[in-house]
């Protein structure tokens, strides 16, 4: 088994665990945690596809866009976990 295939299954392996991950999990963050897995699972087939061979370099494109996700996907997660919190904090406010 090479080592494309590799990153390819597992690439494949973590989508379906972020997939049964957000369909069972009633919790915001875990489902921001779940988003997140299937983000990397997403990245790992696509620096899987950027594979020519051993003695060719691998593609730039997906790889650059892999990049440019990782950046996206940190930005969106910690505005996400902002908006988490806060309505958190607004659920938990009880002072009756």
């Amino acid at each position: 088994m090479t080592t494309d295939l590799i990153y390819a299954f597992a690439g494949i392996g973590l989508i379906g665990i972020g997939l049964y991950r957000l369909a069972v999990s009633s919790s915001a963050l875990w489902q921001l945690v779940a988003v997140n897995v299937i983000s990397v699972g997403v990245g790992s087939i696509m620096i899987a596809s950027a594979y020519r061979g051993p003695s060719v370099p691998a593609d730039p494109v997906p790889q650059a866009f892999v990049l440019t996700g990782i950046v996206v996907l940190v930005a969106t997660t910690a505005a996400a976990l902002c908006i988490v919190r806060r309505i958190d904090e607004m659920n938990d406010d009880h002072d009756t």
